[in-house]
């Protein structure tokens, strides 16, 4: 039980952790660090979707032979949905990062740019939760290791993350604490939400093909609709591809090292 409330809490010190360059960093983000983190997060993001949920997911499903795809392709796309429904309630993490600011719109800014990375979140931290709940019900395809790599992937993603919401706020003139708590604030739902899911699919391990790849879903819906547009904005947009590149690279390597 110890390593399953480690692995939940890694993404949120990753968040953290890259929240605190708020004391050590200038104020303003160069757009292209900014362009190349959010790059390398997408690509750690869609290398974790497939190796450590989506590929799981269908071997688990092997017994149904030539429809082994189907729970996975079931709830993949029960993912994006579910992403999709949330991203008409909770305000696009592009458009809050990015929205023109006037004095009349700081606060309403603010807000919007924790509650789209708090919406970011939600899936990473489902998607931990439900890699362990699987470690803890014996499943032969899912390894410490494998999870361990997860965690670190995403906790790695999350370190540019937290500077990406962080220095923002600060360099429009919110203090330096309240910012780094702010970002903090956006990946609490990280753990939360992961032992919400491993307590879940704990009662429910028959659907854990469909859990995995539902978080699987979920998370490529964050990276294209959210990440992928942002990294690509404005000249230059080759930065964040080849950000991207390391990122995909840098998780895939992790996944077969620590799997």
């Amino acid at each position: 039980m110890n390593t399953v409330i480690t692995g939940l809490l890694i993404p949120f010190i990753g968040t953290s952790l890259g929240s605190a360059g708020v004391f050590f960093l200038q104020k303003d983000l160069n757009r292209s660090v900014e362009r190349a983190l959010t790059g390398f997060a997408a690509g750690v993001m869609v290398a974790a979707s497939v190796w450590s949920l989506i590929v799981p997911a269908i071997e688990q499903s092997s017994g149904l032979g030539r429809l082994a795809f189907l729970p996975a392709f079931i709830g993949f796309w029960i993912g994006i949905l579910f992403l999709l429904f949330l991203d008409h309630v909770i305000p696009h993490l592009h458009y809050a990062i990015n929205q023109t600011e006037g004095p009349k719109s700081r606060l309403s800014r603010t807000v919007m740019m924790v509650l789209a990375v708090t919406l970011h979140n939600i899936p990473e931290g489902m998607a931990v939760g439900v890699v362990y709940a699987g470690l803890l019900s014996g499943s032969s395809h899912i390894t410490a290791g494998g999870a361990l790599a997860l965690a670190l992937g995403i906790a790695i993603q999350n370190f540019p993350e937290g500077a990406i919401i962080s220095m923002p706020l600060y360099a429009e003139g919110t203090g330096r604490r309240k910012s780094f708590w702010l970002g903090v604030l956006s990946g609490a739902v990280e753990p939360i939400f992961g032992a919400l899911t491993v307590v879940a699919a704990a009662q429910i391990v028959p659907a854990m093909p469909y859990l995995l790849s539902f978080a699987g879903g979920a998370m490529l819906y964050v990276v294209v609709e959210e990440l992928i547009p942002d990294m690509s904005v404005g000249e230059h947009s080759n930065i964040g591809v080849l950000a991207f590149a390391l990122g995909f690279s840098i998780m895939m390597a992790l996944d077969v090292a620590l799997g």
